[in-house]
C-alpha cells in the first residue's frame, strides 16, 4: 500500500538521521580526545605560564576545530583533575605533574631534586621469608629471609608514591640504623656494599588503586596509579633491590630517550 511505503520510507529516513547524528558525535568525541592529548602535553610542559588556558574560541581557531569540541576536550582534562573552570577567569591549570626519567638509574630524591624535597615515611620494616617470586628474582633460596620495607614517599609534603622494597638480608641489615626518612635506598646500598649500582630491569603498567593504596596515597579508590616494578643490580651483576612502586598517576609522568638500534 502507498501509505505503508511512505511509513517505511519515513522510518528509514529517521534511522539514517539517527545514525548520522551518532557518527558526528563519535567523530567529535575522537577529535576532543585528540585535542585533550595535545593540550595535556602543553600544560604539563608549562606552555601556559600564567596558569590560564586561552579562550575556547582562540583554541578552536588555533586547532581548526569547533568550540563544542574544545569544550569536550577541556571536560576530559577537568575529569583528570588537571584544569578547572573559574567564573570570570576561564579555564585554569590546577594540577602539576612531576617528570620521572626512565633513561637513568636514580632514586626518587635524585630524580626530583629540582622540584622540591622528597621525604619518606617508613610504614613497615623488618625481616620476612621471601615469597617465591621475590626469592627467584633476587637469586635466593626459597624461604630465605629478606628485609622488607614499605615507605610512603612525599614530594613537598604531598603523597607521591607507595614503595614496597625487598633486599637480601646480608645487605639489608646494614640499612636498619640508616636515615631512611631522608635518604634514597640507592645511596644507602652503594654505601653498604662499597659498590656502585649497575643496571635495573623495569616494568611499568597502569593499575587501579586498591583500598589500602588509595588511603595511604590519599587518592580516590579505584583511581589509576602507575605501577613500576624495578629489579636493581650492583655493578658486579648481583640483584640486590626488588621494588614495587605505586605512583599517583595524577602527580607523575614517565619519560625517556629511546634510540633505534641498527
Amino acid at each position: 500500500m502507498p501509505s505503508d511505503r511512505i511509513r517505511d520510507h519515513a522510518g528509514q529516513g529517521a534511522a539514517t538521521t539517527v545514525a548520522a547524528h551518532r557518527a558526528r558525535r563519535r567523530l567529535r568525541a575522537d577529535r576532543a580526545r585528540q585535542l585533550a592529548d595535545l593540550l595535556r602535553r602543553q600544560l604539563l610542559a608549562g606552555a601556559f605560564p600564567e596558569g590560564t588556558l586561552p579562550h575556547e574560541s582562540t583554541l578552536a581557531a588555533d586547532y581548526g576545530t569547533s568550540r563544542n569540541t574544545v569544550r569536550e576536550a577541556l571536560d576530559l582534562l577537568r575529569a583528570e583533575g588537571l584544569v578547572e573552570r573559574q567564573p570570570g577567569v576561564g579555564t585554569v591549570v590546577v594540577a602539576h605533574k612531576y617528570p620521572h626519567g626512565l633513561d637513568r638509574l636514580m632514586g626518587l630524591a635524585e630524580t626530583l631534586r629540582e622540584h622540591g624535597r622528597v621525604t619518606n615515611e617508613v610504614r613497615t620494616m623488618g625481616p620476612a621469608p621471601a615469597p617465591a617470586p621475590v626469592a627467584e628474582r633476587l637469586h635466593l633460596a626459597p624461604g630465605t629471609d629478606v628485609l622488607c620495607i614499605e615507605r610512603l614517599r612525599r614530594l613537598n609534603g604531598l603523597p607521591l608514591s607507595l614503595d614496597l622494597t625487598y633486599l637480601p638480608l646480608d645487605i639489608g641489615t646494614g640499612l636498619l640504623g640508616a636515615d631512611l626518612e631522608n635518604t634514597d635506598v640507592f645511596r644507602l646500598l652503594e654505601a653498604v656494599t662499597g659498590q656502585a649500582l649497575g643496571h635495573a630491569e623495569i616494568t611499568l603498567e597502569a593499575v587501579s588503586a586498591d583500598p589500602h593504596s588509595a588511603t595511604v596515597l590519599e587518592a580516590p579508590r579505584g583511581a589509576a596509579v602507575l605501577m613500576l616494578e624495578r629489579l636493581t643490580h650492583l655493578a658486579d651483576g648481583r640483584p640486590v633491590d626488588l621494588e614495587f612502586i605505586r605512583f599517583r598517576g595524577d602527580r607523575i609522568t614517565m619519560s625517556g630517550l629511546l634510540h633505534r638500534s641498527r
